[in-house]
């Protein structure tokens, strides 16, 4: 790829805290964002997921990183419908509710940093009239802010659908987030390799582990999901696949969130190699930086 090229395929993982091999020896909690932000050009940001930051706080995320970096800032639970409602304490309406988010990422925005706002919608989530009307009203409440969609119910790809479900992304302006995951009922998408937009098109790779995939009520739940190292094979695909969808958008912004066993952030490097991209440095350890000589009289 050349420098152009370059900067259309962007890798990146879920969340930037718990990527140890990352990190720095002696590395604190603040410190690995900017540790973070030397591997890898983008980030998902999914504590935002399970509540609003303040505009504070994203103005400190955002001065921690390069001016080029960007941030995919997962919708608010509650956007979504995960909440079923259940929020009502914290937000009295729904439209109280995204203007509070909308103040949130505006610091982002306003610096350049903000990619996109993923809204992935919950398995029950499926393909009804009311829930078109659901997608016409957030992007509406969202202004000209850039979002992405992604679908956890199989209806919305279903043959009688898939076209209708694609050109309504395309009307209404959604970025098409698409997914690689297990295929265990209707609960999980396909992989639709198709670009909503022009201007970018994403990919979210959770792993595919078919047996863990409806662990949902387990404790460990998320730990179960998303365990699961892809295979040099698999990653292969992936790159043509990326390739076709470079055809289609300007930019393309992969996902890693196959978290669970540390398997993300070394799938993510080993994409970019493949792609013969920079994966990043090395990180410094404690022996690094000792010289034998010192120890010589």
């Amino acid at each position: 790829m050349n420098d152009g090229q370059e900067k259309r395929l962007q890798v990146g993982l879920s969340g930037w805290g718990d990527h140890p091999q990352l990190y720095d020896d002696g590395a604190r909690s603040s410190d690995r964002l900017p540790m973070y932000s030397r591997h890898f050009p983008i980030v998902e940001m999914d504590n935002s997921f399970y509540a609003i930051p303040s505009p504070e706080q994203m103005e400190k995320w955002s001065n921690a990183v390069p001016n080029d970096f960007g941030y995919i800032v997962k919708a608010y639970q509650g956007m979504t419908g995960h909440t079923r409602g259940n929020d009502r304490n914290h937000y009295p309406n729904a439209k109280l509710m995204f203007e509070t988010f909308i103040r949130s990422v505006e610091t982002l925005h306003s610096a350049g940093k903000l990619r996109t706002v993923l809204f992935q919608y919950p398995p029950w989530f499926q393909c009804e009239r009311k829930h078109v009307e659901v997608l016409k009203r957030t992007r509406e409440w969202m202004r000209d802010y850039p979002v992405a969609l992604e679908f956890r119910h199989q209806s919305w790809y279903a043959p009688e659908y898939r076209q209708k479900t694609m050109d309504l992304m395309c009307t209404e302006g959604w970025i098409h987030s698409i997914a690689d995951e297990p295929q265990a009922g209707l609960g999980s998408v396909p992989v639709v390799l198709e670009s909503s937009m022009r201007q970018a098109v994403m990919v979210r790779l959770h792993g595919r582990n078919a047996e863990g995939w409806h662990s949902s009520g387990q404790p460990n739940w998320r730990e179960i999901r998303y365990l699961y190292r892809y295979s040099r094979e698999e990653l292969e695909e992936w790159k043509s696949w990326i390739n076709q969808l470079l055809k289609q958008s300007d930019q393309c912004w992969v996902i890693f969130n196959n978290n669970s066993g540390g398997d993300a952030a070394d799938n993510a490097k080993q994409l970019l190699e493949m792609f013969g991209l920079d994966s990043g440095p090395a990180p410094l350890r404690q022996m690094d930086w000792l010289d034998e000589d010192i120890f010589v009289d």
